[in-house]
């Protein structure tokens, strides 16, 4: 489910393929040169419906921008629920990617992951997160955070539900620095926007508990 910045400009590239002006401004890459990439503000990654406002402005907290590379055309809250819901008759743990989040000005990408296990959490590393009342179990650090919930279905009574996780990770890890809470609470955040787009596309029961706002760490 992984959509690099090239391949997002590949799929540009061939949706218009008949266009020689388009090709002559450089979609080809055999060239070795990075093509140019297409931004977009946040509310249009991952499919268009899983960043919510606030989770928008959390990205701004997070990365400092605005604008993101767009997102691939499989690289969506749908497509994840379509795979883990596949992987779900027959395996009792697996994970996946929803999308990759390329900041404009930033190295560092985000990395959001679907988690699928068939047993409740045992809960986090109190070392590492801190810990937040949302799902079943969340948790938050300066680089990363995680929302688990269980999701099941009324029409299925006699089954067990699903415990699944929605989690945004920095891939370069970074020491804490400047206002900590706030970068904990940004993460959870987008972890919950994330989890509540899943929530939703799996249409599970009351949302799965989940409340339509985050539950973050209240300042001190």
């Amino acid at each position: 489910m992984v959509t690099t910045r090239t391949r997002t400009h590949r799929l540009l590239c061939a949706a218009v393929a008949g266009s020689l002006t388009f090709l002559a401004a450089g979609c080809s890459d055999d060239t070795g040169k990075e093509p140019p990439d297409v931004y977009v503000t946040a509310d249009k990654l991952c499919g268009g419906r899983a960043v919510t406002k606030d989770a928008a402005k959390a990205l701004q907290v997070i990365t400092g921008d605005t604008r993101f590379a767009a997102s691939g055309k499989y690289s969506t809250v749908a497509d994840a629920v379509e795979e883990l819901t596949d992987k779900a008759t027959y395996r009792n743990y697996e994970l996946g990617d929803i999308c990759r989040i390329y900041p404009d000005d930033s190295a560092n990408e985000l990395r959001i992951r679907w988690e699928l296990m068939s047993t409740a959490p045992k809960g986090p590393s109190a070392q590492r997160f801190t810990t937040l009342p949302m799902g079943e179990d969340a948790g938050a650090t300066h680089d990363m955070a995680y929302v688990t919930f269980a999701c099941g279905h009324k029409d299925q009574p006699n089954s067990s539900p699903d415990y699944i996780s929605a989690s945004a990770e920095a891939t370069v890890r970074t020491r804490p620095e400047g206002d900590e809470r706030r970068k904990k609470n940004a993460y959870a955040t987008l972890a919950h926007s994330f989890a509540l787009a899943m929530v939703k596309e799996l249409k599970c029961d009351d949302n799965a508990g989940l409340k339509p706002e985050p539950s973050l760490i209240p300042a001190t």
